[in-house]
């Protein structure tokens, strides 16, 4: 991976861990899960088509309208208000536990969509193991609760189709301008939920903590997010894109526990650590180069080292 899509991998991975934690404050404060979905695309289009519009950029997204619908729906429209209606069932922790298991979700996928991408047998067994994580989380944490079955699903869900979205960003709006892009996908998700959103309204008006979450939803969490992460599947491609799911739920988890006081089962725990391993053997169980090197001169060093060591010890011993 280039320099760029390091940085561009940094950003992602803190500013996708922040939603879980924004998204649970504004569906406990009252705003509904369509509403919030809504309010938050929109704000996002609406910086980012001015964004495009100032710099001439709109005029590159003619004729790909079948498929900016086609990612605003798989990316946007169904996964937004699935995991907010999640939410309202389970912990912002749990939610983003279960988000890591989209490249998982996106191997799978490259079974038949992307053969540039196609699981290798180390691949087969991260599916394994991260799917497993997935059974433990479900059968340990919300077993027996059926408000948080539905919860848990709603977010599976919303995982298939966050797998889905960077396949075609990369297969069919690949080298387009990124703000034009999103500005316009975002464009079309609004009009896609504004029905919803008319009839799921609030039954009471929201506190000003909610709607506060709802402009960091929309500012910094969708509008600057969405043109980061184009850029990163661009220069990474998707299943390395797909990788900051690593860190985003350790992120999440520790905002959960540090400002909502969320407490973490076992069953959690336990599948967290099996969906990431999964996860990072799915994805062929690459180190960043510089670690790789890393790791390459201390195996060197050691291999250096064990011969006089044993020299050593055998003098001792005679």
């Amino acid at each position: 991976m280039t320099r760029r899509a390091w940085v561009a991998f940094a950003a992602m991975s803190l500013i996708w861990g922040v939603p879980y934690l924004f998204i649970k404050i504004a569906v406990d404060g009252g705003v509904t899960p369509l509403m919030l979905a809504w309010g938050r695309v929109t704000l996002g289009a609406l910086v980012l088509l001015a964004l495009a519009r100032r710099a001439g950029t709109l005029r590159t997204v003619r004729g790909h309208w079948r498929w900016l619908a086609a990612y605003a729906i798989a990316e946007i429209s169904i996964p937004f208000p699935l995991i907010a209606f999640g939410e309202q069932r389970v912990a912002s922790s749990l939610a983003a536990i279960m988000i890591a298991s989209v490249p998982l979700v996106g191997a799978v996928l490259a079974m038949r969509f992307d053969h540039s991408e196609r699981p290798t047998p180390v691949r087969a067994l991260g599916l394994v193991l991260g799917f497993g994580g997935v059974i433990v989380l479900v059968g340990i944490d919300v077993a027996g609760r059926a408000d948080e079955l539905l919860g848990a699903g709603a977010i599976l869900v919303a995982a298939v189709g966050y797998a889905i979205g960077p396949m075609v960003v990369k297969h069919r709006l690949g080298g387009l301008d990124a703000r034009a892009t999103m500005g316009s996908s975002l464009a079309i998700a609004s009009v896609v939920l504004l029905a919803g959103a008319a009839v799921d309204r609030p039954q009471r008006v929201p506190s000003a903590g909610a709607i506060a979450a709802v402009a960091v939803l929309g500012l910094l969490c969708t509008a600057a997010a969405f043109v980061i992460f184009t850029v990163l599947i661009r220069e990474a491609g998707t299943s390395r894109a797909t990788v900051i799911t690593y860190i985003n739920p350790v992120v999440a988890v520790t905002l959960g526990v540090a400002l909502l006081g969320e407490r973490p089962g076992a069953g959690a725990v336990a599948g967290l650590l099996l969906i990431l391993a999964g996860s990072w053997l799915s994805t062929d169980g690459r180190l960043p180069p510089s670690l790789r090197r890393a790791v390459a001169v201390v195996l060197r060093w050691r291999g250096r080292r064990e011969p006089a060591a044993e020299r050593s010890v055998g003098c001792v011993e005679a």
